[in-house]
């Protein structure tokens, strides 16, 4: 369905100024002073858990008996990656320590990383990159996935299957089961019907459940259900996976579960932390061969034949020593699969972005990361006025009040192309650390 929202663009709430924002939305916290945060918590075990992040023993043999012509489809719907990843899935080996450390540096009120000369964040650009996602252009607010409306599973599972029976062992409680949905591809698949498209859609549904919206091992929320099923009507799905993902780091950083695409942070960790190519380029790299880069790094201008600096760093306590105290020269601000490429910016402080999702409103802060723009680094921004994240309430008044304001701004909103260098001013550089120390103790290398 076309979405047109410009002519509401008057009726928006504009952002006050720094009263207003200081009302609603407390001071920027330092790390240790946000309650319940992990950096305070060394003894906190927060990863994996929760049966999140297993390997699925049904997810590759589905993905081998899918026939040419649904194979085509999801091609056609640009999962490609998503499937590379996902037919690897069982090989793949997350570094949880590493993983962990990053958490311990997430600041729940930014949705960033505080580093100790420096603020970084998975911006919706990189992610939709590296999981070869369609990506988002300014001027398709129509094409972003979302729902205002409340979302009826049946509805969508019917284009697989309209047995009642096997629409109740697909869904109970407001979560979808993977299993039942692998059992029926499977099906399928060895009886040869013609259902190509049922079993694309079926297995878009599997795929992107386990690489892009983990959340329990094996099941799926109705809301992301929904955003899956849109790609097929050519629908962008980045911000929803990317706001999916910051909820997720914002639940582990508070010491609740993690969940969102843990394959995609673990992209964007080995895109920035600096690799150095071996000497000798017959020896292999151990520390990558399951790495998610193994499988998809060559497209980003990443060699699987490369040396880790972060190699020898073992255990929790040497990957939270060595990425609080990370400089920016360990640190590729600027990977080459994203030069010239063009990311999309707040407009000013009162246009602040939001990213859409059918669980929530995601702040979203990319002018806060400026290296990674492109741009020198300068005064840290101060907040927006908006909430890190609003949970939605699909069907209310209110809710479409902020989705039509949400996608009023990105209609708005500025654009900058990455440069491979960028000049900085040394006193904009000391004026910018000091700022960042007030919100990592000890400047991070505690």
């Amino acid at each position: 369905m076309k979405r047109n929202y410009s002519a509401f663009a008057e009726d928006i709430p504009a952002y006050s100024g720094p009263k207003a924002a200081r009302e609603t939305h407390a001071d920027l916290k330092q790390l240790s002073a946000i309650p319940g945060h992990i950096y305070v918590r060394p003894e906190l075990q927060i990863l994996p858990g929760q049966r999140r992040f297993s390997k699925m023993p049904w997810l590759v043999p589905i993905l081998e008996l899918l026939p040419p012509t649904s194979i085509s489809h999801l091609k056609e719907w640009g999962l490609s990656t998503i499937f590379v990843l996902a037919k690897n899935y069982n090989k793949l080996v997350h570094v949880w320590e590493s993983v962990t450390a990053m958490v311990e540096l997430w600041h729940p009120q930014t949705n960033s990383f505080i580093f100790s000369e420096f603020e970084a964040t998975i911006l919706l650009e990189e992610l939709e990159i590296m999981l070869g996602l369609p990506r988002y252009q300014r001027g398709e607010e129509s094409a972003l996935s979302y729902t205002v409306e409340q979302i009826n599973s049946w509805s969508i599972l019917a284009y697989i299957t309209t047995k009642k029976n096997d629409l109740y062992s697909m869904t109970s409680g407001m979560h979808v089961h993977l299993l039942p949905i692998a059992q029926w591809i499977t099906s399928q698949c060895k009886r040869k019907t013609t259902n190509y498209t049922a079993i694309a859609k079926a297995a878009a549904i599997s795929i992107c459940g386990v690489i892009l919206f983990p959340e329990a091992d094996g099941t799926i929320s109705f809301g992301n259900l929904s955003i899956i099923d849109s790609i097929s009507e050519g629908m962008k799905i980045g911000q929803a996976v990317l706001g999916f993902l910051y909820a997720g780091l914002t639940s582990a950083a508070l010491g609740g579960p993690f969940y969102g695409s843990v394959v995609a942070l673990e992209l964007w960790m080995g895109m920035h932390i600096r690799f150095r190519a071996v000497e000798d380029l017959t020896m292999e790299c151990k520390t990558m061969l399951n790495h998610p880069l193994a499988y998809v790094g060559g497209r980003l201008h990443m060699s699987p034949r490369a040396w880790c600096k972060t190699a020898q760093v073992k255990g929790i306590h040497a990957w939270c020593q060595y990425l609080r105290s990370l400089t920016v020269a360990d640190f590729d601000m600027r990977p080459r699969f994203m030069h010239g490429r063009t990311i999309h910016l707040p407009q000013r402080t009162r246009l602040a972005l939001r990213l859409l999702g059918n669980g929530a409103l995601v702040s979203y802060n990319p002018d806060r990361c400026h290296l990674q723009c492109g741009a020198a680094r300068t005064v840290v921004p101060l907040l927006s006025h908006f909430p890190p994240i609003q949970e939605r309430k699909r069907g209310d008044t209110q809710d479409k009040r902020d989705m039509r304001s949400a996608v009023v701004h990105w209609e708005g909103c500025a654009t900058s192309a990455i440069q491979a260098e960028v000049e900085e001013d040394d006193e904009a550089i000391v004026e910018y650390i000091e700022a960042l120390n007030k919100l990592q103790p000890g400047g991070g290398n505690n």
